[in-house]
């Protein structure tokens, strides 16, 4: 019975060990995983070294954070003095013709600052005027059509 005994208990160790090697071929595995950050080409790298690099591609991407902050601030400086806002009015000014084929065109931009423009559609020929607009408003006469467009043109976004 000893040397029964004695098998078990060899192969009870063999299998013990078998498992514990299991288990670290495991964990060799996942630890490999980790330490490939550290490596390149095969040498390892220091600390300093990863940490030089990492700093060299923030730098890198800091300026290229500020340029696209200062492209943007262009663009918000342009899109300050371009036409952005329209309104538009059809009228008829002949009582005696048919249809609304003179119009009316307001070109703003942020500030309200920009033109209008004026066409008026008669029998004799059509007659094209343009009136400048600061802040909302003409130095010269506005007719109802024009004010109505400049309005229009004023409304905040999305309103009719």
């Amino acid at each position: 019975m000893a040397l029964q005994s004695i098998i078990f208990l060899l192969l009870g160790a063999t299998a013990g060990l078998v498992i514990l090697n299991v288990f670290l071929i495991w964990h060799f595995q996942k630890t490999h995983k980790k330490i490939d950050v550290l490596l390149e080409k095969g040498n390892i790298r220091s600390f300093k070294d990863v940490f030089l690099k990492q700093k060299e591609r923030n730098d890198g991407l800091e300026e290229m954070i500020k340029e696209a902050f200062l492209k943007i601030k262009d663009l918000e400086d342009i899109s300050k003095i371009t036409l952005q806002k329209t309104g538009v009015v059809r009228f008829n000014p002949f009582n005696e013709m048919g249809g609304n084929q003179s119009f009316v065109i307001a070109l703003l931009d942020g500030k309200n600052n920009g033109f209008v423009i004026s066409s008026l559609f008669g029998k004799d020929g059509n007659r094209v005027y343009t009136k400048p607009v600061k802040a909302g408003k003409s130095e010269y006469s506005l007719s109802s059509e024009e004010k109505k467009a400049i309005e229009k043109a004023c409304l905040p976004v999305g309103r009719p």
